[in-house]
């Protein structure tokens, strides 16, 4: 009798056992539960935690709703501008109503998935090319009012949409390239030429200024051979400014011949003016002179002599009359 009370005991503690394991059911922190009894959903979500179902009778489903991070393939597709691009995104979602995510769709991430894919491709044909590489914020929040249109039946929210790259054919990459080099060239030209046109101004000041004092501008011309030696080149070119030339020119004294041409001839009687041997005596000076320059004292010398022995020599026949 006491055995077999023992043993009924023993079975119905292992019964109990057996049925706790099969009843008993464990739901994580991020995870809701939905019980289904006989396939019917139950009204009551199971909190995290511990909970009890009836085994056999009852299933449960857990829905994780943690956010979920789903990429979205690259889509190939013409913009507006018929520009061929490929374009990437990411969607980030969670599951608001467990219930409708498990009963209103077979499977909300495929069918977001999918919703994504369709609504990047209508964006992509709706947009330009430069909205696509510069106001991605902006096709963002229109990719994520489609793609939350009609997950809100689904018990899910979509959180955040992101468009993550934008891939260019190769012929495209190239001419933006050189679309930009010459925005590039356009603007470097620009400001050279406006440096060029504040230097051409300071320059001009500082012309005037050196115009001035003529010695700023040697002291400049010292200064710059300073900076020239100090690059320790073998070979110096030193400028000379044609103010210093001109002025070494106005500094050198005049040649003699000029100055005997610049002496005025002697004057005759004022009653009869020069005569013939006053004129060859004013004129012997300069031939004399233009000899001695080319034959030297002996030429001088002689001429002097000539004309001695000419005014010396008297006429013929002087006291005779002709015949």
């Amino acid at each position: 009798m006491v055995e077999e009370l023992l043993t009924a005991v023993v079975a119905a503690g292992v019964g109990a056992v057996v049925y706790m394991g099969a009843a008993a059911r464990v739901v994580k922190q991020y995870e809701r539960g939905l019980v289904f009894r006989f396939g019917r959903l139950r009204e009551e979500i199971r909190p995290p935690g511990f909970t009890v179902i009836v085994p056999v009778i009852d299933r449960l489903r857990k829905v994780n709703m943690q956010i979920v991070t789903l990429p979205v393939p690259a889509q190939e597709g013409i913009t507006r501008d018929n520009v061929t691009v490929r374009v990437d995104a990411v969607v980030y979602f969670k599951v608001v109503d467990p219930a409708n995510a498990v009963v209103a769709v077979e499977d909300y991430r495929f069918a977001v998935s999918q919703m994504a894919q369709t609504s990047l491709r209508s964006i992509i044909g709706k947009s330009d090319l430069d909205d696509l590489l510069s106001n991605r914020e902006m096709l963002n929040q229109g990719l994520e009012l489609m793609i939350d249109s009609p997950a809100v039946g689904w018990g899910v929210q979509i959180d955040r949409v992101e468009i993550k790259d934008v891939s260019l054919p190769e012929t495209m990459k190239r001419s933006m390239a050189r679309q930009a080099e010459a925005d590039r060239e356009r603007r470097a030209r620009v400001i050279n030429a406006d440096a060029e046109l504040q230097a051409s101004h300071k320059l001009a000041e500082a012309a005037e200024v050196m115009s001035e004092q003529p010695a700023a501008l040697q002291l400049r011309l010292l200064h710059t051979v300073v900076a020239v030696a100090a690059e320790k080149n073998s070979t110096l070119v030193l400028p000379f400014p044609v103010e210093l030339l001109r002025f070494l020119e106005r500094a050198a004294p005049a040649p003699p011949a000029a100055a005997a041409r610049e002496e005025p001839a002697s004057a005759g009687p004022a009653s009869e003016g020069p005569g013939p041997a006053e004129v060859d005596a004013a004129a012997a000076p300069t031939a004399v002179d233009a000899a001695g320059s080319r034959d030297g004292p002996s030429a001088l010398d002689r001429a002097a002599e000539e004309r001695a022995l000419g005014a010396a020599e008297p006429p013929p026949f002087q006291d005779e009359s002709p015949p």
